[in-house]
């Protein structure tokens, strides 16, 4: 039981995210060109053929520029909402259909749920037409793709909170963007609650919100102008307990991560007992 996740490109140059198992997979987004989704999905030696549906957050091209033609060359079914898709991309209307907030959708070879990938769509505050983020789940592993969020509503603390692993927005840092090139206005739109997160949001959220069994946290869509990796780290890493933090990078895809709960408890259940053992060792063998 497990699910492999990976960030083939995380920022405002492009974001693409995979989800999969053994049989199937989904990718949130594709705002990669063909040819490129393509050679990075190789890099990974993962498979498009394996991909079984892609899920498009909202319109912005940054998130769906590669859309129509990955998905008529692999005949991947789109779902996308109605007004998102109004002023998205031209679309194949044989492969698009069309979700609603908060219920479930399954995807998958298998006959049954039960073996089958499920995904959860909630919404979030952007500035887009329709937007959601995802949390996608299977045979009890949650793995949320939380990016291009104002703020950290309820909502979104709601899902963050189920995760095993999640791709989290962390775009800027609030004194690089006020010191910064960006003019008033930019500031404000990402600032204002419908455009991005910054690093201390988004420590906040994982502060206060982190699931105990949150084994992966991947820092995404970080702002190319009024952020830096080192710096999104550092922020992260003093209150990372037993989470990796790493982070999607905007130059290449990260690497192919599994997560696997089961093994995870599994480690700290022995370094639970293994210091026990030490020092019952002596008393067991005199």
């Amino acid at each position: 039981m497990n699910l492999q996740i990976a960030s083939l490109n995380s920022g405002s140059n492009g974001n693409c995210y995979y989800i999969g198992n053994k049989e199937d997979a989904i990718l949130i987004d594709v705002g990669l060109s063909l040819r490129e989704t393509e050679i990075r999905m190789k890099q990974l030696d993962l498979s498009l053929q394996k991909v079984r549906a892609i899920f498009i957050s909202h319109e912005h091209t940054d998130h769906i520029r590669g859309l129509s033609t990955v998905a008529n060359k692999y005949k991947i079914p789109i779902y996308i909402t109605l007004e998102t898709a109004k002023g998205g991309p031209k679309l194949i209307r044989h492969l698009s259909k069309t979700f609603i907030a908060n219920q479930p959708i399954y995807v998958g070879q298998q006959n049954t749920t039960d073996n089958q990938m499920m995904v959860t769509p909630f919404r979030k505050e952007h500035d887009a037409a329709d937007p959601h983020s995802f949390v996608v789940s299977y045979q009890g592993i949650h793995i949320g793709v939380i990016t291009d969020i104002g703020v950290a509503c309820n909502r979104v603390s709601h899902y963050f909170q189920q995760c095993h692993a999640a791709f989290l927005e962390s775009n800027y840092d609030e004194e690089m963007l006020r010191k910064g090139r960006y003019s008033q206005p930019l500031r404000d739109r990402i600032s204002n609650g419908l455009g991005h997160i910054s690093n201390k949001q988004a420590l906040d959220l994982f502060r206060n919100y982190r699931p105990r069994n949150m084994s992966h946290l991947l820092l995404s869509h970080l702002s190319k102008e009024n952020n830096h990796p080192e710096l999104a780290l550092q922020t992260f890493l003093p209150h990372a307990n037993e989470t990796e933090v790493l982070i999607a990078s905007r130059y290449g895809p990260s690497p192919v991560i599994t997560i696997n709960p089961e093994v995870r408890y599994s480690l700290e259940h022995l370094k639970a007992i293994v210091p026990k053992l030490k020092a019952t060792q002596g008393s067991l063998f005199d």
